[in-house]
């Protein structure tokens, strides 16, 4: 237990430095990747929390971060800002002179998702597998109806622009933080055996006195929380938002990190966020013209999308639970690792020499 608290502090104190370094040195382009990655993470982890942990087939989270989204920004926008946006339609009152600080407006995003997460709960949850899917997925475009509609809140199919630039890696890469360990301790409580327990038979969790709906709810709404919460980050991390950006391609994206990951992998979460992410940038090229030298290829618009997906097909059939499955990394299972094992063997052989010389 010492040495785990050790090693655990070390990696914090790493990570500030390495967050500390990147704000102030890198360039905005790969400030501006890691900050999604860390906002990516805390979806992907909200997500396999209610799909993965509790076995709930839910495909609302671009609704959810759609609210999230579009009440931070609201409440963060200057009062002067939004007479500009609203043109059209003036906006309602109080919002017009609402002005909260980031982390208030931030809480009250992620709070009013998860009590539309309650409501659409209620009735959603009492269906199972691909019906509970159709329904949330429903759900998630009504909600971006009702924004495209509302122009006296959300300003319609206009969107919302002049969102402060807020989100910074301090913020993305601390709620991430914060996100992992609240999951990760619900899920070593009893109430997180119990969500899993109704992930492998509902009937026997029942059986055992397991009280479904109450969990499901919970697990529904802790996740939409935190939804809501990546939601607010992102809108004031790209300074607009518009309902087009919430549609079904945006959940898919999130599905495709935990499946990636391993459904009911923490680690796997927040390990495939990153690989997707970089990946999805990297992959860029593809869609430009290429230049070999001896010939010119003309990029094509959406053959990144393509060659992603077939690497992605090859990792799922030869890793089909995902790169960690129902697995966690642990300090033990690192330091019991092969490559950890050889570069402590290679590190002792070289000192034992050394030693012998003097």
């Amino acid at each position: 237990m010492r040495r785990n608290t050790i090693l655990t502090a070390i990696a914090l104190l790493l990570l500030i430095g390495f967050i500390a370094v990147a704000d102030n040195f890198f360039d905005l382009y790969i400030v501006r990747i890691l900050n999604l990655c860390a906002i990516y993470t805390i979806l992907g982890l909200s997500m396999n929390l209610i799909n993965g942990f509790t076995g709930l087939f839910s495909l609302g989270h671009a609704g959810f971060m759609a609210v999230g989204a579009y009440v931070t920004a609201l409440l963060t926008i200057p009062p002067d800002v939004k007479k500009q946006i609203f043109y059209m339609t003036p906006i309602m009152s109080p919002l017009d002179v609402m002005n909260l600080p980031f982390p208030l407006a931030l809480l009250g995003g992620g709070l009013l998702t998860a009590f539309v997460a309650y409501l659409i709960g209620a009735p959603a949850l009492k269906l199972k597998g691909d019906y509970l899917a159709i329904a949330t997925l429903g759900f998630g475009e009504i909600i971006r109806v009702i924004f495209t509609n509302t122009q006296s809140i959300t300003n319609g199919a206009l969107g919302l622009k002049g969102i402060p630039n807020t989100t910074n890696l301090w913020w993305s890469f601390g709620t991430a933080l914060f996100t992992l360990v609240v999951i990760a301790s619900l899920i070593n409580s009893s109430y997180g055996r119990a969500l899993m327990a109704i992930r492998e038979d509902e009937v026997a969790a029942e059986s055992m006195g397991i009280h479904l709906a109450k969990h499901k709810n919970l697990s529904f709404i802790i996740g939409a929380f935190f939804a809501g919460i990546g939601g607010g980050l992102l809108g004031n991390l790209l300074g607009t938002i518009d309902p087009k950006m919430f549609t079904f391609t945006l959940t898919f994206n999130i599905l495709l990190i935990i499946v990636l990951g391993g459904m009911g992998s923490l680690s796997g979460s927040v390990i495939s966020a990153f690989v997707v992410t970089i990946a999805n940038e990297w992959l860029r090229f593809l869609d430009e013209q290429i230049n070999l030298g001896f010939v010119v290829i003309q990029g094509k618009v959406g053959t990144r999308m393509v060659v992603f997906s077939v690497l992605l097909m090859v990792v799922v059939l030869f890793y089909r639970h995902g790169l960690m499955g129902n697995r966690e990394l642990t300090w033990d299972s690192l330091l019991n690792s092969k490559i950890w094992r050889g570069i402590s063997a290679r590190w002792r052989k070289t000192a034992v020499a050394e030693g012998g010389e003097k």
